[in-house]
């Protein structure tokens, strides 16, 4: 059941430490009061002290947001990587094989705590690991299959977005007819490279960007934060890693994909997709804040989205966008 309901967001904002560890410890988990917010904004994230010494890690997910189904979905896919040994950082079960609890108002899942540091991007044989671990994990997700969570689209990710966006009243009113002009030219190339660019929609992290890996000691990158999983094309998974000019990022997309073909064939043809799908996280991003801009955690962590600055630089954003996708895609 998907708790949605006016209480349920006032206690999630509210969310104190003595609600957090009474709300592990009903479930059978013995805290001992050590309690720390860790960086995390769409749900609410923290490191928990346990009595037998150990750190774990509580995420509280945030009302109206995924299903239970959903939610479960997402831990039977990092259950079926672990699995195959992909290095995934899953849910904790409980003795009744949980990973999804309820406490009051809140749904809340428990994980190990893992230490690391973030990848070196310009390091090629970082880029070579990363590119062979998800060419093992898309492996995975090729005979996996979602029934409950999103898709990676145009329509979810762009049209809806933008819409809001107008509609809320949050951009500038004189900004606001420059934005609608570039996502009306920007939307229809989108769709249309969405639609006609070939590609198999596979089981995806859905928001693989180097804060999502952490760097263990023994060189292995342990995969984090699935909570945006999504069925979609398997660029989605790697176009994060590639920025900066197009040298530098043709550079970076061939370490990335030596690695990813020693395990996964990758449809080259998917490249004409990065710049579409960096269009859509642009649009999405200014959205996302704008709709939990209620949440005074947003309003504290993103305190420019207010000012016209911000929408000065989203609004070039698109425009670079526009240019971009008139150029020819990276190749490998």
């Amino acid at each position: 059941m998907i708790i949605d309901n006016p209480d349920a967001t006032l206690a999630f904002q509210s969310l104190d430490p003595i609600q957090i560890l009474d709300a592990i410890d009903s479930v059978g988990w013995h805290t001992d009061g050590r309690v720390s917010a860790l960086n995390s904004y769409e749900n609410r994230v923290y490191s928990v002290g346990m009595e037998d010494g150990r750190n774990i890690v509580a995420k509280f997910y945030r009302p109206g947001r995924w299903s239970d189904e959903t939610i479960l979905e997402e831990h039977a896919f990092c259950d079926a990587l672990l699995e195959r040994d992909i290095p995934v950082i899953t849910p904790l079960k409980d003795a009744a094989g949980r990973t999804l609890h309820c406490s009051g108002p809140f749904r809340f899942s428990l994980f190990p705590r893992a230490g690391g540091r973030p990848p070196e991007l310009d390091n090629p044989e970082q880029l070579a690991v990363i590119g062979r671990t998800l060419g093992r994990m898309h492996l995975v997700a090729d005979t996996h299959h979602f029934e409950h969570r999103p898709f990676i689209d145009a329509w979810r990710l762009g049209d809806d977005c933008a819409d809001f966006l107008l509609d809320s009243g949050v951009l500038p009113a004189d900004q606001a007819p420059v934005y609608e002009s570039l996502v009306d030219e920007l939307l229809p190339e989108i769709h249309d490279r969405l639609d006609n660019v070939p590609y198999r929609e596979i089981c995806l992290h859905g928001d693989f960007h180097p804060g999502n890996i952490l760097w263990g000691s023994d060189g292995t990158p342990h995969l984090l934060d699935f909570d945006d999983t999504a069925t979609g094309p398997a660029v989605q998974d790697l176009w994060m890693f590639i920025s900066g000019d197009r040298q530098y990022a043709q550079a970076r997309l061939g370490e990335l994909l030596d690695g990813y073909h020693e395990f996964r064939e990758f449809d080259e043809r998917e490249l004409a997709l990065i710049e579409p799908l960096r269009s859509l996280r642009i649009i999405h991003y200014a959205a996302w804040i704008a709709r939990r801009w209620q949440d005074p955690a947003f309003v504290q962590a993103f305190p420019f989205f207010a000012s016209a600055r911000f929408w000065d630089e989203h609004i070039q954003s698109l425009r670079e966008q526009c240019a971009a996708l008139d150029e020819p895609p990276l190749i490998y």
